[in-house]
C-alpha cells in the first residue's frame, strides 16, 4: 500500500499547512474582527469557523468515533454568532486536530481508504459525497470543504487587517 501511504501523508501536509496559517491569521484578529461581514450575503469568521467544526463532528467524529450527531447546521449560519476569540481559536485547532489523529489512524490502517463507512446510515444531507462513498473520497472532500473556507478566512483576515504577519517556521 505504497500509494496509499503517499496520498495519506500528502493529506496530513496539506492539512497541517491549512492548520498553521488559519489559526496564525485568527491569532491577529480582534473579537471584532472575527464577527465581522463584508456584505449582508457574506459570513464571518465566526460563522466558518463554526461550520468547519460541525461537518469535521458530522464527517468524522460521528461516523468514525461514534460521538452522536448534534450538529446544528443551521446555527453555524447564524447572523451576529458570537464566540469568544479563545472559542474561535480553539474551535479550529480541534476541528484540525481531530482530522490530523484520523488520517494518522489511517496511515497505520490503509486498506480503511476503500471502505464505505456510510453505506449503512440513513442517507447524507448537506454533504457533497454520498452514501457509497469511501474513506478516501470523504477526505478528498475534506480537503476540498477545509481550503474554501480557510481560503475564505484568510481573504476575510487579511480585508480586516491588511497585512497579516506570517510564521514561516
Amino acid at each position: 500500500m505504497e500509494i496509499a501511504n503517499e496520498v495519506l501523508e500528502s493529506m496530513l501536509i496539506k492539512f497541517n499547512s491549512e492548520r498553521k496559517w488559519t489559526l496564525q491569521a485568527i491569532g491577529q484578529l480582534s473579537e471584532e474582527d472575527l464577527t465581522w461581514v463584508p456584505n449582508s450575503e457574506s459570513n464571518s469568521i465566526t460563522n466558518l469557523v463554526a461550520h468547519i467544526r460541525g461537518c469535521v463532528h458530522s464527517r468524522i467524529e460521528t461516523i468514525f468515533y461514534d460521538i452522536p450527531d448534534t450538529r446544528d447546521r443551521d446555527k453555524e449560519f447564524e447572523r451576529g454568532l458570537q464566540y469568544s476569540k479563545e472559542q474561535v481559536y480553539n474551535m479550529t485547532k480541534e476541528a484540525f486536530d481531530i482530522i490530523i489523529l484520523y488520517l494518522e489512524h489511517l496511515k497505520s490502517n490503509p486498506e480503511l481508504l476503500l471502505s464505505q463507512p456510510f453505506i449503512n446510515r440513513p442517507p447524507l444531507t448537506y454533504s457533497q459525497v454520498n452514501n457509497e462513498t469511501t474513506v478516501l473520497n470523504l477526505m478528498i472532500a475534506m480537503i476540498r470543504e477545509m481550503h474554501y473556507h480557510t481560503g475564505q478566512i484568510i481573504y476575510a483576515a487579511k480585508i480586516k487587517k491588511g497585512q497579516l504577519v506570517w510564521n514561516y517556521e
